[in-house]
């Protein structure tokens, strides 16, 4: 009878019946009490665990340099659902979600410390989905205009067609134009590319077409060109709205003769080479202001591809930070595994001038500070968190990246467990209720 049930009976009981893992541990950090969703997460025995210390059983990510317990029992803060790896029996990394507290006894003081944890292996396979099937050749988006974008680049890969690449800065232009040349026939062959912005006007022109011994003072040797060393491949023009009016029409006649002249040369070589241009600025108002020849622009305008900014597109923020994070921890050895909330929201209503190009450097700059595993708001940068929020754009979604996100995992478990709400739910780990609850929200309809 209950009655007649221990305290610490009940206690068992109560906690075996939760489905989060979780242990207690005393001020020496040995673990005093274990549940059942602890070891079926683990893989550790609640008698082997007992009186262990709790790094020794979890070897999380955290445990030597950051642990949450430890500074949740030396500050009062509690944690929640932060995000670590931690071992199992088996040397396996588990990603899991973790939550604090600190234990008191009845006069107050703290006695030790409580954490519970939820095994997110489960959701973690989803989000990779998810990246996966938002990632086309290195451009990662989710938004409906990127996406048509991308849908049409394996058609303009099969043909040579040259290609204008509108878009603001830092908005991916290049990664575009690297996606046509490698979905091409011609992607055994090199692309190269140049910035026409970053030369004056004399050197872009030997640095494109190359030049002969003699040309000019300092020429002792032929030197081939950027279109030379991109024979048969693809050659990249960013920046094409910068070049002279003069250049131009050298431009020009590669492109409708196929050959030129190297500087200082008498003979026209021949040019087997793709061309796929960028620029910031719209080439038609380019044209109607007289500073680009409108012959030029039409032969550049075969297909056209405007890139939206990154303010237009926010929903593809969260896809993008966790891309960055995880390329960042490759390269600087580093292992950060999260974004706070309230670092995600602060990075969600910036308007983003620079564009992706600018959420990268954030990113990378959040990842250099951060000494724990989870970027904060004081690993931004001071400029960010002083700026006015943007203004509202028509163009954007109405329902905010974050939920959108959270509507897709919900989608991507509902098809993957066939339409069935109550394994959805158990994938995401969640009940079946709040499951109904959240695609109400989401007005999404399964069959």
């Amino acid at each position: 009878m209950m009655s007649a049930m221990s305290e610490e009976r009940i206690r068992d009981v109560i906690l075996d019946s939760i489905a989060d893992g979780v242990f207690t541990v005393d001020g020496e950090w040995r673990i005093t009490s274990f549940n059942r969703a602890a070891e079926e997460i683990t893989g550790v025995a609640r008698e082997r665990a007992l009186g262990q210390r709790c790094f020794e059983v979890f070897q999380a990510s955290i445990c030597q340099t950051h642990c949450a317990l430890r500074d949740t029992m030396d500050t009062g803060r509690r944690r929640v659902d932060q995000r670590i790896d931690i071992l199992n029996s088996r040397g396996e990394k588990l990603p899991v979600s973790i939550s604090t507290s600190v234990l008191r006894d009845e006069l107050g003081r703290p006695v030790g410390g409580v954490e519970t944890f939820r095994d997110l292996s489960a959701l973690e396979l989803l989000r990779k989905e998810i990246d996966h099937s938002y990632t086309f050749h290195d451009i990662i988006s989710k938004n409906h205009r990127m996406r048509r974008i991308l849908e049409t680049l394996p058609d303009l890969a099969v043909v040579d067609s040259t290609i204008l690449i509108e878009g603001p800065t830092g908005s991916g232009k290049e990664l575009v134009a690297r996606a046509v040349h490698n979905l091409s026939r011609r992607a055994a062959r090199p692309y190269v590319a140049v910035n026409c912005g970053a030369l004056p006007d004399t050197l872009l022109e030997s640095e494109l077409f190359g030049y002969r011994k003699g040309a000019f003072t300092d020429a002792k040797k032929d030197k081939p060109g950027r279109f030379a060393r991109a024979e048969g491949g693809t050659l990249f023009l960013d920046e094409i709205s910068d070049i002279s009016t003069a250049l131009q029409v050298k431009l020009l006649r590669v492109l409708q003769e196929k050959e030129y002249e190297p500087l200082g040369g008498t003979v026209p070589v021949k040019s087997n080479v793709r061309v796929i241009a960028a620029t910031n600025k719209p080439l038609a108002e380019q044209v109607a202001r007289g500073v680009f020849r409108e012959d030029l622009f039409y032969r550049l305008n075969v297909v056209r591809i405007t890139l939206p900014p990154l303010a237009d597109r926010r929903e593809d923020i969260p896809l993008l930070i966790s891309h960055f994070i995880r390329q960042l921890n490759a390269e600087l050895g580093k292992r950060v595994e999260s974004i706070s909330a309230e670092a995600m929201a602060e990075l969600m209503r910036h308007s983003f001038p620079g564009n992706v190009r600018e959420l990268q450097n954030i990113v990378e700059r959040a990842v250099v500070l951060c000494r724990g595993t989870q970027i904060d708001l004081e690993n931004l940068p001071p400029e960010l968190l002083d700026a006015p929020p943007p203004r509202a754009n028509c163009s954007t979604a109405t329902q905010s990246p974050l939920s959108e996100s959270e509507a897709a995992t919900i989608l991507l478990a509902l098809r993957q467990q066939g339409g069935h709400r109550g394994k959805a739910a158990a994938l995401l780990g969640i009940d079946k209720s709040t499951l109904w609850r959240k695609m109400k929200k989401h007005q999404i309809s399964f069959p």
